[in-house]
């Protein structure tokens, strides 16, 4: 069965490939995750954040945002001891912040997931490449993710980690045409 490249030889990365990137999400919190987890580490790191997903549901509750926004300084400092997560102040920081922004987002949009397929007109981007060489590092709409993302005060959404995240939750299907998941994750 053939895979995208990128999706290695490493069994977490095959595992997560085979069933959760590029799957069309609307869960808020998996979204909320997702775009925490897609900040923390540059695609090529991303198997070390992946050997590490259960470290940060339980340091980040779960990934409840109404949890994590009411997370204070002291929980900050708990944070940059423990082993299971990326201890970088900075990023610790702006999951609370993005938390918070996620609150927001979800009180104008009726949800997070609806303000983020905004962005796609509601309707997941079915893209064709052959090689990973195709794949681009951010798009239009990734860039206009990121100008409103940190308009609203969202925090680490630069338009690279904004695309990886648009790829994560299914707004767009990147997976190689020829990857067994692509005609998959388009039907769904």
């Amino acid at each position: 069965m053939k895979r995208c490249a990128w999706a290695g030889d490493e069994t977490r990365m095959i595992a997560y490939h085979d069933a959760e990137w590029g799957v069309p999400l609307v869960d808020d919190v998996r979204m909320f995750e997702f775009l925490t987890l897609e900040g923390t580490q540059p695609r090529t790191l991303q198997s070390i954040i992946l050997n590490k997903v259960e470290w940060y549901r339980a340091a980040f509750a779960g990934f409840d945002p109404e949890r994590v926004a009411a997370f204070v300084a002291q929980r900050v400092e708990e944070l940059l001891r423990d082993p299971g997560i990326v201890r970088h102040r900075l990023k610790i920081e702006s999951t609370i912040v993005n938390a918070a922004r996620v609150l927001e987002a979800q009180r104008e949009f009726g949800s997070f997931a609806e303000y983020v397929w905004s962005f796609v007109g509601g309707v997941a981007i079915q893209n064709r490449w052959t090689s990973l060489a195709e794949l681009p590092a951010q798009t239009p709409e990734s860039r206009a993710m990121s100008r409103d993302m940190r308009r609203r005060g969202f925090k680490f959404v630069g338009p690279t980690t904004c695309y990886a995240f648009m790829q994560a939750v299914g707004l767009v299907n990147d997976h190689e045409v020829g990857c067994f998941r692509h005609a998959e994750v388009q039907a769904s």
